[in-house]
């Protein structure tokens, strides 16, 4: 399993991942010609890839996602519940709809129910040859239902939004801090940290920390709180960026 962050943040988001035959992105949140360019520059096409994964609605996840549809015959994989946030845009023919555990080859995945404010919104864990993949963004906090599902993978691909501190003492207005922190907005970094210490185990390899806010964070802060809190050498923390691409990483 290879997996890549394209693009990370409120500007626009998507990440690939990579199981031999079976490749998937992850939502669409920055323009079609972007990634088709990233793409083109690891000799991949968009036609060597079985469908797209929304995580849910906003527009910083399927900005690119109608000029895809345009181009390719890519299908949107979703849960049905999510079709109403997206009908607007996603032909119903162009959807193949999900239950919470379904499989695209031989590729397993296994929704994870988050808590953002849209109708619907899923993470996911990926499954493949007997390597795991956690991705977790927009969310205000994680169930313990499925926390319990994400324990010891070998990639967790999680945000890491908000210094609290940052947050309260910034430019937001009041409304909008109390959205970032409610149960439905994003996880800060010390939420972030507090469950990966609880979640990583033996067989995790790496940690991207995603969706890291340009006004109410810093890259440093987000990767010290779980730096400090893990104390593990082992584990390789990188941090996904806004403008530029994470390394291909491979477990």
């Amino acid at each position: 399993m290879k997996v890549q962050v394209l693009a990370s943040g409120s500007k626009g988001n998507v990440a690939i991942v990579l199981c031999d035959q079976t490749k998937l992105i992850i939502d669409m949140g920055i323009s079609y010609l972007t990634v088709k360019r990233m793409l083109e520059e690891k000799h991949l096409t968009f036609e060597d890839f079985q469908g797209v994964l929304i995580t849910h609605s906003h527009n910083d996840h399927i900005k690119g996602l109608a000029t895809l549809l345009s181009h390719t015959k890519l299908p949107v994989i979703i849960p049905q519940e999510m079709y109403i946030d997206l009908a607007d845009i996603v032909p119903k023919n162009r959807c193949q709809f999900i239950d919470d555990n379904f499989s695209i080859a031989d590729v397993d995945i296994e929704l994870i129910h988050t808590s953002h404010d849209t109708n619907y919104s899923v993470g996911y864990i990926i499954k493949y040859q007997q390597k795991e993949l956690v991705y977790v963004t927009d969310t205000g906090y994680i169930n313990r239902k499925f926390l319990n599902k994400m324990v010891n993978k070998d990639i967790y691909i999680i945000e890491s939004n908000h210094d609290e501190v940052m947050l309260m003492e910034g430019p937001y207005p009041r409304f909008l801090k109390e959205r970032v922190i409610s149960d439905k907005g994003h996880l800060s970094n010390k939420t972030t940290a507090r469950y990966l210490k609880s979640l990583v185990g033996t067989k995790t390899k790496y940690i991207i920390l995603a969706h890291i806010s340009e006004k109410n964070n810093t890259e440093a802060l987000a990767y010290q709180e779980t730096k400090g809190a893990l104390q593990n050498d082992k584990i390789d923390i990188l941090i996904a960026k806004q403008n530029e691409e994470t390394k291909l990483i491979e477990v």
